[in-house]
């Protein structure tokens, strides 16, 4: 699933992000999202979040939708 709509994404979700210093290459991180820091409700580069570890980057790939589900 995209990450470029705010809608799919839950505190919890797992997911890949990009971060900042990774676009160029494309190289992804995988985390649990902590916080949405976009406000918009879509976002075309994807959505930026906080992962549960500190890491920022914009959402990629949504993994699982919750992992409380």
């Amino acid at each position: 699933m995209s990450g470029t709509k705010r809608e799919n994404i839950k505190i919890g979700s797992k997911v890949m992000v990009v971060q900042k210093q990774n676009q160029r290459s494309g190289k992804l991180t995988e985390g649990i999202v902590q916080k949405i820091l976009t406000k918009s409700s879509n976002h075309h580069h994807g959505i930026k979040v906080m992962l549960k570890d500190g890491t920022v980057g914009r959402v990629k790939e949504i993994i699982i939708k919750n992992l409380d589900e």
